[in-house]
Parts: structure tokens; C-alpha cells; sequence
């Protein structure tokens, strides 16, 4: 089942969307918005895949789903916590600044709770008021969950996974050292992210969800140009059960809470860092990692970060090449 928020009002219109992405079904008779479904999902889950099954037999009344006017699945959640599950993307990082990396960071997941009161619909324009902030993308895969109990168990948080999709979690990277210098995290340097035009139940992926992963490429052009490849289920230290539970290792998560898994990133075959897809690799997920990796093999960053009129395309294919959870399409503009 796909489900999908054409933009309306704050909270967007909830449709059903065909597993081909070209139509969808309006879903207000069972629920208004995505996150009214989120808080009563055992009673409507059953409504909402007999409408699904309608809509993919042309049973009912439908209409062309097109991307540009969707929103984000969930335009605004109750809670965003972005995790950093694959460990290969920060120690290449903090390699390239000469920073020792704790090897705690190989069992207990880095994570913050990022702004989640506006997230940017998939082919909403990047806004950018300063270029010197560093702004970067950063490709990633999202679960939304139910209601988490605190203390659930690792195992049992894939239980409350509901949905699976996309993020471009915008960063600004210039503005990071200032804040993790003052101790007390992420802020201005995360401003808002952009979701995939559907999420996904784990059933609808099949074999390509499990064990907590998704296990597709995560396809990332820059200006049309191929730039990233990687396999999200390869070099995921954290699985998004761990990443759950830890997140509600002290609290509850409400229904409607977003996980992110942290850039998408894999080492080279020979255990080094990734290469460009130029050269043979499956490219880079974000524009820091491959500034790392210049870093580190020639002694500077040679890639710049993203300027006003660069595009950025993030999505995952199926089999048939055929986008998954939709496309995000994005391009920077000056404020």
C-alpha cells in the first residue's frame, strides 16, 4: 500500500496511490491526513488496503497522481529523530579532520531530533539565503512508526514500523562546527527536509524489506549527472529496529514519529573509501562525504557545495527501473 498527501491546508489530503504511482484515490471517507490514520491505524489499516486493492483493480473512482502536487506524506510530524546508522559515513568524516572516532560509535547510534514542524514536499525548491552556510543534501531512507512503547526491545521496535520512504535531509554545513562547539547539537545547520512523494507499508516491499533494511540502490543525480548509488541495505550498522529503540530508550514515541537511518553510505570493494561513479564506485550520498574522501586522498575538498539552480534527484527503483516510492526533485533557489 502507498499512501501519499496532495497539498491541502497544513496537514495535506490523504489518497491512496497505485502501486505504479500514476493514480490515486482520495482517502478522506477513512481518514482526513496521514497522521489521523497514524493515531487509529488498527482500525482504519483494514479500510484503508480494501481501498488500496479498489484502486489497483480500477474499482473506484480515480485520477492522475502527479508528484509536483504532493506534499510530504506527513507536512508536519510530531517528531523527526535522524539516526546515523551508517558508521563508514562518519568515521570518513572525522578521518578527514584528523578526529579519533570512539568505538562506541560502532554499538550505541549517534541520533538528534531534528525540526519536524514543516517538511519540504518532493519537488519543493531548496531555499538558500547564504551560500557560505555550506548547503548540502544528504540522501536517506525514513520510517515512520505507531505508537512505540519506551524500553521496547530492538526485535520488537520492527513491529511498530508502519511506513518506509525518502528524505533529502538538508544540511548546512559550514554552520555545524559553531553549534557542536557550543555542546548542545544540531539547530540552525538543519533546516527543513524534504520527504518521497508516498511511503510505503513493509509489506508492499517485500523481500526488499527485511531485517530492519531496505535493500535497494538509493539513486542520488546532481545537475543530471549520476552522482550517488549506494546500496542502502549494504554497510548499515544499525538496523531501524536498534534505531528505534534506542530512540525510545527513556520515552515513548507517539504515532506519526519519522526515524531517519543518516546518510546513505558504502565503502569501496577493497574496504577504502567510496569511489565517484566515474571511477568505478557507487558514488557518494551526500556532497561532505565526497569532500571527505578529496580530503583525505589529496589534501583538500575539491567539490563545492550546492549553489542557487543546482538540482538534486533522489530516488530508489524497483526491478524494472521504475521509482518505488516516487521522486524527489529538487532545485536550489536564493532567498
Amino acid at each position: 500500500m502507498k499512501l501519499a498527501s496532495l497539498k491541502h491546508g497544513r496537514d495535506g489530503r490523504l489518497v491512496i496511490v497505485s502501486d505504479d504511482l500514476a493514480w490515486y484515490a482520495d482517502a478522506g471517507a477513512v481518514a482526513p491526513t496521514l497522521q489521523a490514520a497514524l493515531d487509529d491505524w488498527d482500525r482504519l489499516e483494514g479500510d484503508l488496503r480494501n481501498l488500496a486493492t479498489d484502486l489497483n483493480h480500477e474499482a473506484i473512482p480515480r485520477e492522475r497522481f502527479h508528484e509536483r502536487e504532493a506534499a510530504a506524506p506527513l507536512p508536519r510530524a510530531f517528531q523527526w529523530a535522524d539516526g546515523s546508522a551508517y558508521v563508514n559515513h562518519v568515521a570518513l568524516v572525522r578521518q578527514a579532520r584528523g578526529a579519533e572516532m570512539p568505538e562506541s560509535f560502532w554499538h550505541d547510534p549517534l541520533m538528534y531530533q531534528g525540526g519536524s514542524d514543516g517538511f519540504l514536499g518532493p519537488r519543493d525548491d531548496i531555499p538558500l539565503k547564504d551560500e557560505s552556510w555550506g548547503c548540502d543534501l544528504e540522501a536517506e531512507v525514513v520510517v515512520v512508526t505507531g505508537d512505540v512503547p519506551m524500553g521496547v526491545s530492538a526485535r520488537d521496535a520492527l513491529d511498530h514500523v508502519r511506513l518506509v520512504g525518502l528524505t533529502n535531509d538538508v544540511s548546512l554545513r559550514n554552520l555545524i562546527p559553531g553549534e557542536l562547539a557550543k555542546g548542545f547539537g544540531f539547530f540552525q545547520s538543519k533546516p527543513a527536509s524534504a520527504m518521497s512523494p508516498v511511503f510505503v507499508t513493509p509489506d508492499a516491499l517485500g523481500d526488499w524489506w527485511r531485517d530492519g533494511k531496505l535493500h535497494r540502490k538509493l539513486m542520488v543525480d546532481l545537475n543530471g549527472e549520476p552522482f550517488g548509488r549506494a546500496e542502502a541495505g549494504e554497510d548499515m550498522t544499525f538496523d531501524f529496529g536498534t534505531l528505534i529503540a534506542h530512540a525510545a530508550k527513556t520515552r515513548n514515541l507517539g504515532a506519526g514519529t519519522i526515524i531517519g537511518s543518516g546518510t546513505v553510505s558504502n565503502r569501496d570493494a577493497d574496504g577504502g573509501p567510496g569511489k565517484p561513479i566515474a571511477d568505478g564506485g557507487v558514488g557518494y550520498s551526500c556532497l561532505a562525504e565526497v569532500r571527505t574522501v578529496e580530503t583525505i586522498l589529496r589534501g583538500k575538498p575539491e567539490t563545492s557545495f550546492l549553489k542557487a539552480g543546482d538540482t538534486v534527484r533522489i530516488w530508489a527503483e524497483d526491478d524494472r527501473h521504475h521509482p518505488v516510492f516516487g521522486v524527489i526533485e529538487q532545485t536550489v533557489t536564493a532567498l
